[in-house]
């Protein structure tokens, strides 16, 4: 293993392509099954849900980079807990000159290994834990893409990333949102809770970060979404379903529909970007916040 010695850094470069914090860390899979990284690789591309996420959170990015000043110019982004690397090669290829330095970062071996033919070439992966980063003002650019509400203690997470990030620098982060909207599907992915935007005040306040904005999305297809999770629920007559038909739930609920399906869900998803930035939606199953650090 070789030490790399970069200002903020405390990894070693292991096995050629993943650098690893001196102190071994072990993936938590009471926070996120890695059975789930296989569902992930193949929805992260073509599934109509990450288009629109993906879609909705990069107008975010490129009206906040103009916006605010954040430390260097180009930026260094991480993606925290970023998986199998969907977000960063989508970024990365919408967005190559805002960004000097791209990686991602997860605890999970698998996820990265997945991720190696993803990244944009060059992206550094880091495995962390996130509940001890050990980073100091390294970061201009943080995102946390629906992480946060599988993490039992949300508060320390946020003020580590706090820690890793540069004065001025932003943090993006995206969670399911409102609990009226928690149905077995939030229990199935081991989801903690989901968010409204009253919790980003509170947390911002807590955390030692400025919230610049909070809104909600996937707004018009939130009716459609429900009723598919709980028409497969009521399939089972109401009971809580067992670990091997959560199982099979989950691969039916989140599997790319057929192929026009995907493409007329996908076209609806699209229609919420710029319009939800402009307009406000007054709720979504899905919230994004941007967040500062002073």
């Amino acid at each position: 293993m070789t030490y790399v010695p970069t200002t903020g850094d405390q990894y070693y470069l292991f096995d050629g392509h993943v650098f690893r914090p001196t102190e071994r860390i072990e993936h938590r899979e009471y926070e996120y099954d890695s059975a789930g990284f296989e569902i992930l690789r193949q929805m992260q591309e073509k599934h109509f849900w990450y288009r629109g996420r993906h879609r909705f959170l990069l107008w975010a990015v490129q009206d906040s980079l103009s916006s605010h000043r954040v430390g260097a110019v180009p930026c260094r982004a991480v993606d925290l807990g970023g998986g199998c690397g969907g977000w960063l090669r989508y970024l990365g290829e919408r967005l190559p000159a805002a960004f000097s330095e791209l990686a991602l970062a997860d605890s999970s071996m698998t996820a990265l290994a997945s991720a190696q033919h993803v990244v944009p070439q060059g992206a550094r992966m880091y495995q962390c834990d996130l509940m001890r980063l050990g980073w100091t003002e390294r970061w201009d650019v943080v995102f946390l893409l629906d992480v946060l509400e599988h993490l039992p203690d949300e508060t320390t997470v946020l003020k580590g990333i706090r820690e890793a990030i540069v004065p001025g620098g932003l943090l993006f982060i995206t969670t399911p949102a409102l609990s009226c909207f928690w149905t077995w599907n939030d229990q199935a992915a081991h989801h903690q809770r989901r968010y409204s935007k009253a919790d980003y005040l509170r947390l911002t306040a807590d955390c030692g970060f400025q919230l610049l904005d909070a809104r909600y999305f996937m707004f018009f297809l939130s009716p459609l979404m429900m009723a598919i999770r709980w028409a497969a629920y009521l399939r089972h007559g109401g009971r809580q379903p067992t670990a091997t038909e959560v199982k099979a739930l989950l691969e039916h609920t989140h599997r790319i529909p057929f192929g026009p399906v995907n493409a007329i869900l996908s076209a609806i998803c699209a229609a919420e970007t710029p319009l939800g930035h402009y307009v406000p939606f007054p709720w979504g199953t899905s919230i994004l916040a941007i967040l500062k650090r002073d």
